[in-house]
């Protein structure tokens, strides 16, 4: 769990944030959505504590543990891959560090007892880490993103634009996180890949908050939109689908002032049905539809943002007949394509 306290953010006289307080809860997917420039990025780098809000303050319960994907491809160039992965739990990884550094003293023959007292501790840690399954952890990971066996103890200077994405997506997913940020996950997969991060994430128990243009895996992966718009957040029930068509429907009714409020609420019962019956079986499509079904019309509401359109206006009405042909013929180089 990780929530908000009246967080603000400004930059000179924009405005990006004004006193945000809002709660992610353990077992959700929550889309972050907002117009570009809004500052979903900026948020998640709050949140990890990147960046300093100008006022309030970013909670988590005391000894959980949050995972970024990280967006610097060369960060690791000189590290192992398999050891790049498991680096997405620090902890762990600090005590197998320290741990070989300790082993290696034995071998040199320089080790003291307080080194086989520290090691014995270290041991431990790692053990209540499931240290002894992370290089295992890690490899799954790896192969069900795509980077081949021969590829895990490569440098990931070795590896390509692509690939490198993919290892520092492996990074953040390592360890079951407590709270998972992730930005742009699905640039530069796959569709086999982001089929699989899909089945991951919808099997995931803990907070997991994603930035994402792709709309159909925020369909996929979301029980929660939580909307950036206004300077404030505001989550709703659904995915992106429903988010969007429900703000839609809202900005209807809104525009409809003689429509009867009886009415209006008929017509919101109505989409809640049409959509919950087309959910998936997911985990996550069934918990959707149960908060769907709970949902007022008074939770939903019009978005400010505008969605570029063409709209092309006849003159006239075009009739039931738009077009009549009688004994055409065509040829191209002597041969009949019309007849």
């Amino acid at each position: 769990m990780i929530s908000t306290t009246n967080v603000s953010l400004r930059y000179g006289k924009r405005v990006l944030f004004e006193d945000v307080t809002v709660k992610f809860l353990p077992g959700n997917v929550y889309g972050l959505i907002g117009a570009n420039g809004a500052g979903k990025s900026t948020f998640l780098k709050i949140l990890s504590g990147e960046i300093e809000p100008n006022t309030g303050s970013v909670e988590m319960p005391a000894g959980q543990r949050l995972a970024v994907l990280k967006q610097n491809q060369f960060a690791y160039d000189d590290q192992q891959v398999l050891a790049t992965v498991i680096q997405g739990h620090q902890q762990l990884s600090a005590v197998m560090k320290e741990k070989d550094a300790l082993y290696a003293k034995y071998d040199l023959g320089t080790a003291t007892d307080a080194d086989g007292e520290r090691l014995g501790v270290l041991e431990g840690e790692f053990a209540d880490m499931s240290g002894w399954d992370a290089e295992y952890q890690a490899a799954e990971l790896l192969s069900g993103l795509g980077i081949t066996e021969d590829k895990h103890y490569s440098l990931m200077s070795d590896l390509g634009a692509s690939e490198k994405v993919r290892v520092l997506l492996a990074q953040a997913l390592f360890g079951n996180p407590d709270v998972l940020l992730l930005d742009e996950p699905t640039n530069n997969l796959d569709a086999e890949s982001v089929l699989w991060l899909e089945n991951f994430l919808d099997n995931f128990e803990n907070t997991v908050i994603v930035v994402s243009h792709d709309r159909h895996f925020l369909d996929a992966v979301c029980n929660y939109m939580a909307d950036l718009d206004f300077s404030k957040i505001t989550m709703y029930p659904g995915n992106y689908s429903f988010w969007y068509e429900s703000s839609q429907l809202a900005l209807r009714q809104r525009q409809d002032v003689n429509k009867k409020t009886e009415d209006k609420r008929k017509e919101l019962e109505e989409f809640v049905r049409r959509f919950s019956a087309n959910a998936s079986k997911s985990k996550q499509a069934t918990s959707r539809q149960k908060l769907l079904q709970k949902l007022t019309l008074e939770e939903i509401k019009p978005s400010s943002r505008r969605y570029p359109y063409i709209a092309f206006k006849p003159e006239r009405e075009a009739g039931n007949q738009l077009l009549s042909v009688d004994g055409v013929t065509k040829l191209v180089d002597g041969h009949p394509v019309l007849k």
